[in-house]
């Protein structure tokens, strides 16, 4: 199973650059950058800066949106970021989340997303598209300089059973937001499948669940820093939280609570949750946890393990991406 760490560019370009050089040379083999309007720098820069630091590492967005950024220019954008690293970019894309609000928008319709996907692949081609898609438009529409890859790797993030079948149909892959216990993951794993049936395809695509969180011995610490993602799921994916044991009611009490727009600011409905569904949602402890759900991982198929770092301090989640290393390294 390949490693990968997901950041937000919150981080100064020098840190930022540290930070991704060092994962590379600790072994993990997928970056992922989010790409959330105002609540952090632009990730296309950082991609680029990512692309610089590193000769090995896939490079992707987690994710963009074709609601904020033109399809076709999306296709631009990582086509460069294509260029700049060498054949190693993949485009990861979704409908979009809360802070498309500050924006004045909502999150893109599935119709806009399969043919967003569809533009930015007929573009890398090299094909002149004219085209009344749903959502947008191209007329003559083409690249003027030669990609890198007609075929650099899309990946959705999904978490609901539509987005997940969309995934299963026409995705190279999926970032998968499903928390990290097994009723979870096979809920999902069912729906991405649905759609590789109704597409007639003869694989799934490649499956990187995403694990936020803290690996850390210090088991407090880690499950305050998980507990803000553990909010996340009755807000966005309630189906997952029934799932791990959580009763509707307080499933609704969660969501009332969460005003925020990303998952650091819920942390008052956060305080709700039980532990024991923080554990099953999030990375929150040391190397026995992360190993329990890394066999999890491995026994329903999963291709890769992505953890994202979140909580504490700079240090807190630095030290989080060397151990999650240190811990695949090692059989």
């Amino acid at each position: 199973m390949r490693s990968g760490v997901a950041l937000q560019p919150a981080y100064d370009p020098e840190t930022f650059g540290d930070i991704v050089q060092k994962s590379e040379e600790w072994g993990l083999d997928e970056l992922w950058l989010t790409d959330s309007s105002l609540h952090s720098r632009y990730s296309y820069s950082y991609l680029t800066i990512a692309a610089l630091r590193t000769t090995r590492m896939t490079l992707g967005t987690a994710v963009t949106n074709p609601v904020t950024r033109h399809p076709a220019l999306g296709a631009v954008a990582m086509s460069t970021i294509d260029e700049i690293s060498k054949g190693r970019a993949i485009y990861g894309i979704g409908a979009g989340d809360r802070p498309l609000e500050a924006l004045g928008y909502k999150p893109a319709r599935l119709a806009l997303l399969e043919d967003s996907i569809e533009a930015a692949r007929r573009l890398w081609t090299g094909e002149s598209v004219t085209w009344k898609a749903r959502g947008f438009e191209l007329d003559d529409a083409h690249m003027r300089f030669p990609p890198e890859r007609p075929d650099i790797p899309v990946y959705i993030s999904a978490s609901g059973p539509k987005t997940l079948e969309l995934a299963g149909r026409v995705a190279d892959g999926v970032i998968l937001l499903a928390g990290l216990h097994p009723d979870g993951l096979k809920y999902a794993l069912e729906h991405i499948d649905r759609g590789v049936d109704m597409a007639g395809r003869s694989a799934r695509p490649q499956i990187s669940v995403f694990a936020y969180g803290q690996i850390s011995d210090d088991e407090e610490a880690a499950l305050a820093s998980a507990r803000t993602i553990a909010a996340w799921f009755p807000q966005t994916a309630p189906m997952y939280c029934e799932l791990a044991g959580l009763s509707p009611e307080l499933i609704e009490k969660v969501r009332a609570l969460y005003a925020g727009g990303e998952f650091q600011e819920a942390e008052e409905a956060a305080k709700l949750l039980p532990d024991e569904f923080v554990y099953r949602m999030a990375l929150a402890g040391g190397e026995k946890a992360v190993r329990e759900h890394i066999d999890t991982l491995e026994g329903l198929g999963i291709d890769s393990m992505t953890v994202f770092p979140i909580g504490g301090t700079v240090e807190s989640r630095f030290a989080t991406i060397e151990a999650y290393a240190d811990i695949v390294s090692r059989p």
